[in-house]
């Protein structure tokens, strides 16, 4: 089974033009698939055709409701804090960010999400999602010296070892790659990342 991996759309309807026209057997939105403020009416009918095999989490920039309130208008799965086994893998997904300083519709507390994430930690072998990187690492640098991923998340995957880890959220990291401890970990980007579920098996 493959899955399409992507972030950060910010209603470049191009660039999910593109990507919904990759054949994969789900495809996975990890947040901001539009910006602040603006309907997702014009992205629903883009994904229409495979609402049915999409999964999404909001980023900072939905709330969950409006999430919830899409994948109920156009068929979408929606795993915010929620998830599900596929091939004998759990995946699981985790929107929002952590605190910024825009005041942005989906944020946690460090805490919140530390909160959230625990219910994962019994799922072997998992396949983590979340809308935002974890702290001090390539995955959430913006600049050098500038991290500003979660300390909450980075905690979880220090602690639980996903098989895969998957974020968005810092656009500046978008197609970075790395391993924390035995997990590869990925900033997916609009570009998206092809995941073969047969390969971790």
């Amino acid at each position: 089974m493959k899955i399409l991996l992507f972030s950060d759309i910010h209603s470049d309807l191009a660039a999910l033009r593109r990507l919904m026209a990759i054949e994969a057997d789900a495809y996975f939105c990890a947040g901001d698939l539009v910006n602040m403020k603006e309907t997702l009416s014009a992205a629903g009918d883009i994904i229409g055709p495979r609402a049915s095999r999409t999964y999404i989490i909001p980023g900072n920039h939905e709330s969950s409701q409006q999430i919830a309130d899409f994948c109920q208008e156009y068929g979408l799965i929606d795993l915010h804090g929620r998830s599900v086994l596929l091939e004998g893998i759990h995946l699981a997904g985790l929107g929002y960010s952590n605190i910024t300083p825009f005041d942005t519709p989906g944020e946690y507390s460090e805490p919140e999400i530390a909160s959230r994430l625990e219910p994962f930690a019994a799922l072997k072998p998992l396949v983590l999602v979340c809308h935002c990187p974890p702290k001090d690492t390539l995955l959430d640098r913006a600049a050098e010296g500038l991290h500003f991923g979660s300390p909450a998340i980075r905690t979880f995957i220090d602690q639980h070892q996903p098989i895969r880890f998957f974020c968005g959220h810092i656009h500046e990291a978008a197609g970075t790659e790395t391993t924390l401890g035995l997990t590869p970990g990925m900033n997916l980007g609009k570009r998206g990342h092809l995941l073969d579920l047969a390969t971790l098996s």
